[in-house]
């Protein structure tokens, strides 16, 4: 039998009711879901070697092997945001191994997770996704050593990520301390990419910004981790600059100021977020944690969204002392992330304002 429809053109978004890390569950529910279930309590009695678990939104599980040595463990996967099928597996692979460089860990090796509409998509396409997170995977000098596939109704593809840190250079949310500069490695706004790419109204330039910054390996948390004065770090992913950052306010118990102004955005952003090109996740993150939000006075609903928007394979947010600014910024900037800036910082407190 014939793979189906070679001869027509596959649009994998089609697939999908939603896109990259658009498709979480929103912050509220997500932390409803998992309130009160066994597994979420008592963990670090139960296993002091799980030096990381669910307790802060971390983005991987650390578990202790020796004093020297620990496994960083995660997964991630989702549907296309891109109809390109070798371009929307670099992106989901980039994206799952991005949770482990974000807890200073260095990647060991990968395993697949496969969901695809048997029958519907041509085996070729299927063959040029997983191509995709292969070729990222080589990148980061890793191989996909196994993993899993299920016929399903939507196009899913991702990583299980496995790799190894040094215990006592493992990077948390709770380790951000008041005092701390934050530091943004890569620019917002692939949401807003994405609404418009939907659209037709992402121009050519602007597609490719999208796909560099989404299949650009966060490689740089990896030697941010092994920084004395580097406290906390995350990746920007679908809860958007805000939720991830209120991930670390939350656990390490301190209040952040962020300045609009000084935030790096893909070009055109801004005009796009103005004409209303935002995501459903956007506005669910804002229902979700907007409440513990102070926005300053006159600013908008494009700033929101900007604020608010979904990241796929975003950038490294990093809580640091202010005295290693010109150090983290060099760290990045060696790793070929040119837009990094500082955005903000952390103070004592229990709030998240956003300044002009």
């Amino acid at each position: 039998m014939s793979d189906p429809t070679l001869d027509q053109p596959i649009r994998l978004t089609q697939f999908s009711h939603g896109g990259g890390c658009g498709c979480k569950i929103a912050p509220s529910v997500l932390r409803d879901i998992l309130a009160d279930t066994p597994f979420a309590s008592h963990l670090a009695e139960a296993y002091p070697d799980l030096l990381v678990g669910i307790e802060h939104g971390d983005d991987a599980a650390v578990y202790r092997l020796n004093d020297e040595q620990a496994i960083v463990a995660t997964t991630d996967f989702f549907m296309p945001i891109v109809d390109d099928p070798f371009e929307f597996g670099r992106i989901a692979a980039t994206n799952a191994l991005s949770d482990v460089y974000a807890m200073g860990g260095r990647p060991l090796f990968a395993l697949a997770i496969v969901g695809m509409p048997i029958g519907k998509l041509p085996n070729d396409v299927i063959r040029q996704i997983l191509a995709g997170g292969e070729s990222v995977c080589k990148a980061a000098g890793i191989p996909i050593a196994g993993g899993h596939s299920i016929d399903a109704p939507e196009p899913i593809y991702g990583l299980v990520g496995i790799g190894v840190v040094n215990p006592r250079r493992v990077k948390q949310n709770a380790g951000g301390q008041a005092g701390d500069i934050l530091i943004l490695g890569k620019p917002l706004g692939v949401g807003i990419y994405s609404a418009a790419l939907k659209k037709g109204l992402l121009s050519a330039e602007q597609y490719a910004a999208m796909i560099a910054a989404t299949t650009q390996l966060n490689t740089a948390g990896t030697e941010l981790a092994e920084t004395d004065g580097v406290h906390a770090m995350t990746d920007i992913t679908g809860f958007g600059l805000l939720g991830h950052l209120l991930e670390i306010t939350r656990a390490s118990k301190v209040s952040a100021r962020v300045e609009l102004a000084r935030l790096p955005l893909l070009p055109g952003v801004v005009e796009l977020a103005q004409g209303g090109h935002v995501t459903g996740a956007s506005q669910r993150n804002w229902a979700s944690y907007g409440g513990e939000v102070k926005l300053a006075d006159g600013l908008g609903d494009w700033q929101r969204a900007v604020l608010t928007d979904p990241q796929t394979s975003g950038g490294l947010l990093v809580s640091c002392t202010a005295e290693l600014r010109d150090t983290v910024l060099a760290v990045f900037h060696r790793h070929g992330f040119a837009q990094a800036a500082e955005i903000g910082g952390l103070h004592p407190g229990m709030d998240v304002s956003i300044v002009a």
